[in-house]
């Protein structure tokens, strides 16, 4: 079942998520190598280990790694459809309202922003989520599928 309010109460966070795990899997890094210290004296002269990663940390680097791009994936898919589930509103109000709520703003923002009380907010935010939960174009966006809208 489609929990509308934490989706829109998520995008937010979801969308500085889906930057972060950007910048981490295709942003450009330093090489952990170049972080050391040039090391003069007796301890130049001593062994050392490999300056490279051994093949479990490797591993476990290519399943964070995997782990990172599912989550980055879910994310673009839930933002993509939250941010296109306001052209499947019916009325304007609805729209406005909607946009309100994935900018965060209180139910008392939106109240001043329109200029109607808080319980017009209320239901309005009410009808915006149960547009959205009956909406078949919307959950088959949460899903993933494609060419929906």
């Amino acid at each position: 079942m489609i929990d509308i309010t934490e989706l829109i109460r998520d995008y937010r966070m979801m969308k500085r998520e889906i930057e972060r795990l950007q910048k981490i899997l295709f942003g450009q890094s330093i090489p952990m190598r170049s972080w050391g210290v040039a090391q003069y004296g007796i301890e130049a002269t001593l062994p050392k280990g490999s300056s490279g990663k051994s093949q479990a940390e490797l591993k476990n680097m290519d399943i964070r790694e995997q782990k990172n791009i599912k989550r980055l994936e879910e994310y673009q898919r839930k933002v993509v459809a939250i941010e296109s589930a306001g052209d499947l509103l019916e009325r304007e109000i609805h729209k406005i309202v909607y946009d309100c709520m994935l900018s965060g703003m209180t139910r008392h923002e939106i109240a001043i922003h329109l200029e109607i009380s808080r319980d017009s907010v209320d239901k309005l935010r009410a009808e915006v989520k149960a547009q959205l939960h009956t909406n078949t174009t919307f959950s088959k966006l949460l899903q993933g599928e494609k060419n929906v809208v």
